[in-house]
């Protein structure tokens, strides 16, 4: 048995050729892996379940082949597409995991999460994040018409992008003191988390933190089994 993990692919109906990478990562995949846990970000943006184009009906249509007498795959809420809910599962066979989220599997404690509220340096991020998962703030959100929550989300990509090129590297990398403290309370072997973009293997006394990597001239994943555990990259051309 051997699991994948992925994170902050970011499809977009403007990036073709990420799309198409992703599609063929499934088909790669559907033999190869017996679990896929996509860990947040998918998308670039979701602005709720209701707003369909052929662009994410083709990539449903693709993840529902995948699941279909494939592996059991698993997805989480990432800063991007916090708003996936039960319609996008249902299409996709997909089931979705809380953040954080433990397991036992190929003999090993493995805690799960997308990474981003271990970044506390960032405030401004932190409470942003704070007010967007609010339910309140998402049932206001999603009671707008398409085109106005598609104006807002634009808006909002936009601001954090400006406010992300004003920041050091290391406010908007995750928190040390907060790894530990989740480490600590959970106590895995192996912790696995993307966001920062800053695939790595971290070593801890007990633990090891493997960060995943974000899609775009490189696709990533991590593949783990009873034996090993391996941070892979691949070209998208």
């Amino acid at each position: 048995m051997t699991s994948f993990f992925i994170s902050d692919i970011h499809l977009s109906e403007s990036n073709n050729k990420l799309s198409s990478a992703f599609i063929n990562f499934l088909k790669d995949s559907k033999e190869s892996c017996s679990q896929l846990f996509i860990l947040g970000d998918l998308f670039e943006v979701w602005i709720g379940d209701d707003y369909e184009t052929s662009f994410i009906n083709n990539i449903k249509s693709e993840l529902l082949k995948f699941t279909t007498n494939g592996p059991d795959t698993f997805l989480m809420h990432g800063n991007r597409d916090f708003l996936i809910s039960e319609k996008f599962l249902t299409d996709t066979g997909i089931k979705l995991l809380p953040d954080p989220f433990e397991i036992t599997m190929h003999n090993k404690k493995v805690l799960l999460s997308h990474g981003d509220f271990l970044c506390t340096d960032d405030v401004d991020y932190i409470n942003f994040r704070n007010q967007v998962r609010d339910k309140a703030w998402q049932d206001n959100f999603l009671s707008k018409s398409i085109e106005e929550r598609s104006e807002i989300a634009s808006k909002l990509r936009s601001d954090s992008n400006d406010a992300t090129q004003d920041k050091s590297l290391d406010i908007t990398d995750v928190n040390e003191s907060s790894v530990k403290k989740i480490i600590d309370d959970y106590s895995p072997d192996i912790f696995i988390h993307g966001h920062t973009h800053r695939p790595n293997i971290h070593e801890y006394a007990s633990s090891k933190r493997i960060v995943l990597g974000d899609w775009g001239d490189f696709g990533w994943y991590l593949r783990l089994d009873d034996e090993s555990y391996n941070l892979e990259k691949f070209s998208i051309a």
